[in-house]
This record gives structure tokens, sequence and C-alpha cells, in this order.
């Protein structure tokens, strides 16, 4: 059973128990599966090499869950989630994936019409039985029927930030196939696109048989769609189809390069070729019969005259045209953030305290977090008023000389995330937020307001001398919730104006701004950080998938102010930004 089959059924208890109106539990089954997700191993690897004690290192696994996750691992299930299934037998992923559709909606279509899933809901809603519900209505109905026909847009895609770990281990268990000399996942996963439909594989072996044979029987294969001799395809688990395919070594370049993508940067890349009289696929670069490049993707760059392209900037969106003139920027790269500023603790939302987020953090590589717990108006996350704000400010100046008398050399900042209401202005007196270090703003509600509505109020936002970042710009969640509206032009011009700098959440189902935007961004000269909007000590990993929709936004370490060393970025933000 892989990590997210774990994580999806231990969410499926949050929401079980939530339906019965169970107290705590809830939100701890919630916290585990956040756990089980940000692993970067998989929790039957963990239980196999070191026992059930090890499931307790998970963060938010405690005695009894681990116990329910050893059983899950023996047996696939275990009773309690037997039980509660069989009383309310619903696919509870499914429904709660349409946006506004929560547990305690879900028993109630379940209870008064029978609604089991995605089907059901939308027939129910098209035939206008959910408007006669007590407390529902036509309104909710609509927003049902909106959201199920988003959910369809998607077209079963997944979020690549959750699922990549998954990913990254079928990848491992190939490459440590005896008969294997390389393997890599190519195709938009390797170009780190936002979501991917499906997986493609590519390694070299003298002996591929004996590769897809090993291949097939791995745990994570759900169906065998078909098995050749160097090409299998089947279903995994985890939903999504997978192609696995042996091609000869002196090919692997050109058939990494074909595989990658995208598909328009390929075709100007053999229309390049054939203008020299050249032939260029998946076996390689070809001068009539003669073989010129194909080992690597490098020589097949090279053969054509143009310097290396980042599997993340192959979109032919200009790319090629810089690497004829030898003016590809230099990327940021994976390990070049210094700091993170936006992270929530458990004084509002988050599971985790001041200093464990922070020792996290410092694990991670980090020299600066800012710790940003939501503002009042955000009710629901127990969101901090001025009192309290001033209350956190002391504890992160205690923390602080703590670290430091421990040797720990990383700085925690003073930041809040402030909420932006309807008509853009603030939930936090200005006297309180000159007193952070980093103030980040954000849209939480109204997110139907018209285009010019929601550009004048962030625009109004970032006009506040002490707004220093707009965070998770467009509100959008991936395949669940649309982006707000906005003239992104005129609000990139303030930015400018302003020298408010434009966050780019690494949260894997927002990654907000997309990279579009950066682009822009990028080409205005306006500034960006990069945030994980960790909610657990658990959530640094995701600065990564942030990394990379800055690099497919062409974003270099000039362009990301969380790369800058300490004081420099303070000094942007309190001088050199304004």
């Amino acid at each position: 059973m892989s990590n997210q089959e774990i994580a999806k059924i231990l969410r499926e208890m949050a929401e079980l128990y939530e339906m019965e109106g169970v107290l705590f539990k809830p939100r701890a089954y919630e916290k585990a599966a956040l756990g089980v997700e940000a692993l970067n191993k998989e929790v039957k690897d963990i239980y196999k090499e070191n026992g059930p004690k090890e499931l307790l290192k998970i963060p938010g696994v405690g005695k009894g869950i681990a116990f329910h996750i050893e059983l899950l691992l023996k047996k696939g299930r275990f009773p309690e989630y037997a039980k509660l299934k069989r009383k309310i037998p619903v696919n509870i992923s499914e429904l709660s994936a349409v946006e506004g559709v929560g547990p305690k909606m879900i028993k109630i279509l379940y209870k008064k019409l029978k609604i089991k899933n995605l089907k059901d809901l939308e027939k129910a809603a098209l035939l206008e039985k959910i408007r006669k519900l007590p407390r529902f209505g036509q309104k909710s109905e609509d927003k049902i029927l909106r959201g199920i026909e988003f959910l369809k847009k998607s077209g079963g895609r997944q979020v690549l930030g959750f699922i990549l770990p998954e990913i990254r281990n079928l990848e491992k268990m190939i490459r440590a196939f005896p008969e294997v000399k390389e393997a890599i996942v190519a195709g938009s996963t390797r170009r780190r696109k936002e979501t991917i439909g499906d997986i493609d594989i590519l390694a070299t072996s003298k002996t591929p048989k004996k590769v897809m044979d090993r291949f097939v029987d791995l745990p994570f294969i759900a169906h065998v769609y078909a098995k050749g001799g160097t090409k299998t395809m089947v279903k995994l688990k985890n939903g999504l189809d997978a192609d696995l395919r042996v091609v000869p070594k002196e090919s692997y370049g050109a058939a990494l390069n074909y595989f990658t993508g995208s598909k328009d940067h390929n075709i100007a890349l053999r229309e390049m070729a054939i203008k020299k009289g050249w032939k260029l696929n998946e076996y390689g670069l070809f001068r009539r019969k003669k073989k010129v490049a194909g080992r690597t993707e490098e020589e097949i760059y090279k053969a054509l005259g143009l310097n290396y392209i980042e599997p993340e900037m192959r979109e032919n969106t200009g790319e090629l045209e810089l690497a004829k003139t030898r003016k590809l920027p230099k990327l940021i790269g994976y390990g070049d953030l210094k700091g993170d500023l936006q992270t929530q603790t458990n004084w509002t939302d988050g599971e985790d305290s001041i200093e464990a987020m922070t020792k996290a953090a410092h694990e991670a590589g980090l020299e600066y977090i800012a710790i940003t717990d939501h503002t009042k108006s955000l009710a629901m996350t127990g969101g901090s008023d001025e009192k309290k704000l001033l209350k956190q400010m002391a504890e992160i100046d205690k923390i602080n000389k703590k670290l430091h008398a421990s040797g720990f050399k990383i700085r925690v900042l003073k930041g809040a995330e402030v909420n932006i209401g309807k008509d853009g202005s603030l939930d936090i007196k200005n006297e309180v937020l000159k007193k952070l270090d980093v103030v980040g703003a954000a849209v939480h509600s109204h997110f139907k307001l018209s285009r010019t509505e929601q550009t004048r109020r962030i625009i109004k936002a970032m006009e506040n001398p002490n707004v220093d970042i707009i965070f998770h710009l467009t509100g959008r969640i991936i395949n669940r919730r649309e982006p707000i509206e906005i003239d992104i032009d005129e609000i990139i011009q303030t930015a400018k104006r302003t020298g408010t700098v434009l966050e780019i959440d690494a949260y894997p189902d927002r990654l907000d701004i997309k990279d579009e935007y950066i682009r822009k961004c990028v080409e205005a000269g306006v500034k960006m950080s990069i945030d994980s909007d960790a909610h657990s000590a658990s959530h640094f990993k995701f600065l990564e998938i942030g990394i990379s929709q800055a690099r497919r936004g062409w974003a270099t370490k000039a362009d990301i102010i969380n790369a800058w060393p300490l004081e420099k970025m303070l000094g942007f933000l309190k001088k050199g930004g304004r």
C-alpha cells in the first residue's frame, strides 16, 4: 500500500468521524494524513525496516493511528474504517473533491437522496433535487454544478507535488533492477508541470524482457494493459497510466528528449533539423543514414547549434531563440533558497510550534523563516488580533535567543498573513503592522467579485506601505477552485511602482502565481518570493515544487528575494523595494 493510498484512507477517516460529529478525531486523522503525504520514504519500507515503533515518528501519528496503519499495511483496511464505511457507503474522496462539498453535506446528501458518488451528485443536481433539501436552496445546487464542471476540466490529471514522492519511489525501484543501466521519468513530470495525466519512464538495458517481467510485478501496478519486449503499459494503483520503454543505450538521449516534450518544443527541434537536411526522432539525430547525435540530450542540442535547454523551459515559447543566441537565463537552482516567508504555526491553523517549524526549516537548509499566521478576520483559523500578534512577536524574540544560544544558525522573522477585505482594507492596524519584519496580505473571501473589483481591492492592499508581499495572488486551488479574475498587467505595474513582492506559493495544489505570470514579472523586473505555505514541519519539502514553478517562468536567483542573504532581503522589503 502506497503513501498516497494510506493518506487517502486516513483523510477519509477524518471525514467519516466529522460526519458522525466525533470531536478531536477528525483533526488527528487529518494531521496524520498530512504527515504521511509529506514523507520522502514509503511507509511500508519504514515499517519493514524498523517495525511499528518507527511509525510513531511520522508527523501527526500517535499510538492508535500507528496501530491502524500497521493493519492497513498487513490487511489493506482496519475494523473501525470498515465499520464507518458500511454505515455511510459513499465515495468520499470523489464527492469532497467538489468545491464546497464537505463531510456534513455528504452525510445529508446520502441520508436524504442516497447520493454515493459524483455521478449521483450531478444527476440529483440536474434534476433539481438538492435545492429542495433544508438549508440548501438553488444557490447551493448551482455551486455544486459549477464545482462538478470545474472538476471535469481537470481530465483526471493529478497534482504533481502530491504524487511526486511516489513517482520517485517507482523510478528508484526500476533503477534498482539488476538489468537496468539507466532509468528516468520523462514527460510532463520531468518538465515539472503543475498536474500530470500519465507517466513516461525510460530505461536502458541489454535484457529488456527481464526488465518488463520485474516491472509488472511491482506493488504499484493495478492492471497491465499490454506487455511487450521493449514497452509495457500499465495502470498504477494511484489511478495514473504509466508506460515503461527500454531503449538502446546509443539512443537514450534522443528518446529522453522526445518523451520529455513538450510536443511543440519537439516539433520546433525537428523543423530545425529538417532545415539542415537532417532527421530527428526518438532514435537519434541523423545526417542521411549517419547518426550525428543521440546518446545524450546535450549532444543533440549542441549539434543543432543550441545551448542545452532545461526541461522546465521546453514549451516552445521563445527558449529556442534564446538558445541559438546563447542568451538563455540561468534559472534559479533547486538549492538556492535561503529562507521561507510564509509559514503557519499552532498559534493559528498550523500543526506545529514556532520552535518546531524553525528547527525543521533549519534541517531543510534554510537560514531564515518568517512566521506568518493568519489574522483575526479568518475566525475559523483562530486568527490573531493585534494583541495576540504582539504576544507572538515577544515569543519569537525569546525563541531567537534560545536558538542562538543552542547554536542554531537560523533567524525567525516576525510576520503575518493579513486578510484583504472586500474593499481592499486590512484587518490589522498599521501601527502593529509596522512592527513586523514581513507583512504578507492575501485574499481569502469574496472570490466572485468582478475583474475590476478584485484588481482594485488588491491594488489598494499593495499601496499600503506596510504590505511587503501578496500571498497566493489568485487564490486558486488546482482541480478544486478557479482563480479570481484580475488584471494581471495592472497588478504587475502596481507591484513595480510600490515595490510589492508577488509570491509563488509552493503548496502543490496552489502554485500561485502560475508560470505565465512569473514570466511577466521577470520581464517587468518585479521581484517574487517562493514560499512553502507550510502548515506542518513536514511541508518545507514543497519549496522544491515552488522552485520548479519559478523555473517554468524563467526566474533566476536575482528575481527571487528569499534566494538572497537575510540582510539584503530585509533591506529590499523595508528600503529598496519602496
